[in-house]
């Protein structure tokens, strides 16, 4: 626990931050207010923007949870969404669709490279997932952060109407709530990071970390995963900015924290997000997906098992961690080249980043010393696509496979070890879970494994394996009743409903 002295030498250093991080000023953007009662504000727009040979250009709906969950409720209230549309220099014209209002963000090539692969997903991205990879702390990275959340920030002032709410998503946009706060005092603002918060003496690393803690304060509601990213987050408030909070436990969509500042109180809560798992439950038992489920195993020549692995490739993801495993219990014989197949699908991400680049190669590599050393011709053992795969065939393979594989060494929460589990409505499969994903605080009838301990990884899969049907069938059916009752609209809901609670007392009426 830091002393009084400590904290008041790091609150100095707070008010000498904030001035460091230029809020944009109010005056022409808080009088020409926009027409959106409801704003959400993330770095990607729900649609990517294409250009085509001839030069016009199309946009293309976002498949991501995130948009399935709120794009409902912005339609419902003439909602309006911040965000960058994938093209570099494209057009800022807002682009109505039917209910929803798109506000695009123009980023330039030097913006992406600066602020998203610089400081984004080089700095931000390993320091928040536990070091696994050496962050890099770039004084230039960090100013193009800054101007970037505060473009970000103007847009979002000149969509909202008088009074609106608006829903901040995720670590791009870290410094959005307070700028968005001195432009309009009459929002009420929400942010949610979808990542992990990282542990107290981790986060400290950071040359910037008192801006960062004093832009998020800038809400009115701050929303983690779980309770010990909130925790750390009330610890952080009280040490780096000197703060009065609360000293209570943080529980889940309950109990929530709160941080007293000068004249408004900030609420600090833990809301698990989630899948659109009815929608999933459904598909998965379409006749069409449960053909094509049986086509894939077909043509990987009725193995006895498969399991699956589908990560986007990050080395966040523990995709190493089950190829040395399975490498292990081939090599032991605890598991039989001839009957067991893992298909790996890893969806490209970041190549241009040179850690992303490393990745890449150390696990193709991996991949073909498994298959060197015990596929037969025709019959490989690891079937590896490195490209995304359309979602009706991801389904069908989520309930072709028997067993799949989740390892990731730190993930915020991990969306595909639910998706897993609302496409077995046949109570069949098993999932093997890391310990340190936000889902395994849900899912606790998986095999929970530590992603660090390979033996622990190596037991896990082979208990999962050869499991019995009646094993198989209890815990799928706990896994089941936990992730259709906590669906992403109930996440969606269990926010928003907290933050309209959360209207700070010095918020103009009029």
């Amino acid at each position: 626990m830091a002393s009084k002295g400590s904290q008041a030498t790091e609150a100095a250093k707070a008010a000498k931050a904030a001035k460091a991080v230029k809020t944009p000023k109010a005056g022409k953007a808080d009088k020409t207010t926009g027409q959106s009662d409801f704003v959400v504000v993330a770095n990607r727009l729900p649609v990517d923007q294409e250009r085509l040979p001839d030069g016009t250009t199309t946009w293309k709906r976002s498949p991501g949870g995130l948009v399935t969950a709120l794009e409902p409720l912005l339609r419902r209230r003439r909602g309006a969404w911040v965000g960058w549309p994938g093209v570099i220099d494209g057009d800022e014209e807002p682009i109505v669709q039917e209910e929803l209002t798109l506000q695009p963000v123009r980023l330039s090539a030097d913006d992406v490279a600066q602020y998203y692969e610089g400081f984004s997903n080089a700095t931000l991205w390993p320091l928040y997932h536990d070091v696994i990879v050496k962050p890099i702390y770039h004084r230039e990275w960090w100013d193009r952060y800054v101007d970037v959340n505060r473009r970000f920030a103007e847009a979002t002032s000149r969509a909202a109407a008088k009074g609106a709410v608006v829903w901040v998503q995720d670590y791009q946009l870290q410094l959005v709530p307070k700028m968005l706060r001195s432009l309009r005092p009459d929002l009420t603002i929400g942010f949610f990071l979808h990542i992990p918060f990282p542990p107290i003496e981790l986060f400290m690393q950071l040359p910037w970390r008192t801006e960062i803690i004093d832009g998020l304060l800038g809400a009115d509601l701050v929303g983690f995963h779980l309770a010990g990213g909130a925790q750390n987050f009330l610890f952080l408030s009280r040490r780096l900015t000197g703060a009065e909070t609360s000293r209570g436990a943080v529980g889940v969509r309950s109990r929530f924290g709160e941080v007293q500042l000068e004249n408004r109180t900030v609420r600090v809560g833990a809301f698990p997000i989630s899948i659109d798992s009815g929608a999933l439950d459904q598909t998965a038992r379409d006749r069409k997906i449960r053909r094509r489920a049986r086509e894939i195993r077909e043509e990987l020549g009725n193995p006895r098992k498969v399991m699956l692995g589908v990560d986007r490739l990050d080395y966040t993801k523990g995709i190493d961690v089950r190829l040395k495993a399975l490498s292990e219990l081939l090599a032991e014989g605890r598991v039989k080249r001839d009957d067991t197949v893992l298909i790996q699908l890893a969806t490209p991400s970041r190549e241009r980043v040179e850690s992303y680049q490393l990745l890449r190669h150390d696990i193709e590599r991996e991949v073909g010393h498994i298959n060197g050393e015990y596929a037969e011709v025709g019959h490989p053992v690891v079937h590896y696509l490195h490209r995304p795969v359309p979602r009706d065939e991801l389904i069908a393979f989520f309930v072709a496979a028997d067993v799949a594989l989740v390892t990731p060494l730190r993930d915020g929460m991990n969306l595909v070890a639910k998706e897993y589990v609302a496409c077995r409505s046949d109570l069949g499969g098993a999932l093997v879970l890391s310990e340190f994903t936000g889902a395994a605080a849900e899912l606790r009838q998986a095999y929970l494994v530590n992603p660090h301990d390979l033996e622990g990884v190596k037991d896990a899969i082979e208990a999962a394996l050869n499991q019995s049907p009646e094993e198989g069938r209890r815990r799928m059916r706990a896994l089941r009743r936990q992730v259709l009752a906590h669906d992403v609209d109930r996440w969606a809901r269990s926010f928003l409903d907290v933050l309209s609670e959360a209207r700070p007392t010095d918020r103009p009426k009029d």
